[in-house]
């Protein structure tokens, strides 16, 4: 058997069903996030900024989606839809909880 990002894949030839065991990233945390998604958008997008106030998982998605999409020709439909199902599988709601807290935490802190 072969382990990759698809699933486990079975060497011999004569069967060559795949496992969908781990290929769904919902259910697969990642680094002690949901998911691969959600940890990579929060380190590669979102890791960076200064939030000073709270946010919400809809301002974080809006955030991502002008990020990810700002120089978007229309001329490539692939790579928009595999970015869209991408930031589909993102748990912003995770990276909002967290964010908030690191707020609340340094606000706490600071007085």
């Amino acid at each position: 058997m072969i382990e990759s990002l698809y699933g486990t894949i079975a060497e011999d030839s004569s069967n060559l069903s795949t496992s969908t065991k781990n290929n769904n990233m919902n259910n697969n945390e990642y680094n002690g996030w949901t998911n691969y998604a959600t940890w990579r958008v929060n380190l590669e997008i979102l890791g960076d900024i200064q939030f000073e106030d709270k946010t919400s998982a809809d301002d974080l998605k809006e955030i991502t989606e002008d990020v990810v999409f700002s120089q978007y020709d229309g001329m490539n439909s692939l790579m928009y839809d595999y970015a869209s199902a991408f930031i589909s599988e993102v748990n912003f709601y995770e990276i909002a909880e967290n964010i908030n807290e690191e707020i609340k935490l340094q606000a706490e802190y600071d007085n």
